[in-house]
């Protein structure tokens, strides 16, 4: 009797301490850049605490930005039109429709006459 080698999804596999992807990991380290920012700021205050609170805070916006998707539901017009889709390729695509200044091109078709 042959053995056969059943296809398994790695998808999940490629995972850093449980939680974090790789794209999970490199979102949330460029969301920490503006916490520290933020925190060296507020340590020159002498508010220290509120410097940590925002760096967790700013570090988490980017984990969820790179690791959670636009949930698939009809109620609101963005999640009708993006749902499942990753929210950092949401975010891209709006990037790019600002930078070419709201243009969007629609082809029309005229029907031929006939006469």
């Amino acid at each position: 009797m042959r053995t056969y080698e059943i296809p398994r999804d790695y998808k999940g596999e490629s995972r850093i301490l449980y939680i974090f992807s790789m794209k999970g990991l490199m979102y949330t380290a460029i969301g920490i850049v503006p916490g520290l920012l933020l925190y060296f700021i507020f340590n020159l205050f002498g508010a220290t605490m509120i410097g940590i609170i925002a760096t967790i805070i700013c570090g988490g916006i980017g984990f969820i930005i790179g690791t959670l998707k636009v949930p698939d539901t009809r109620k609101f017009k963005i999640t009708e039109k993006t749902g499942g889709e990753s929210i950092d390729d949401v975010i891209k695509r709006a990037i790019k429709f600002k930078q070419k200044k709201n243009r969007i091109y629609v082809y029309k078709r005229e029907e031929a006459k006939d006469e």
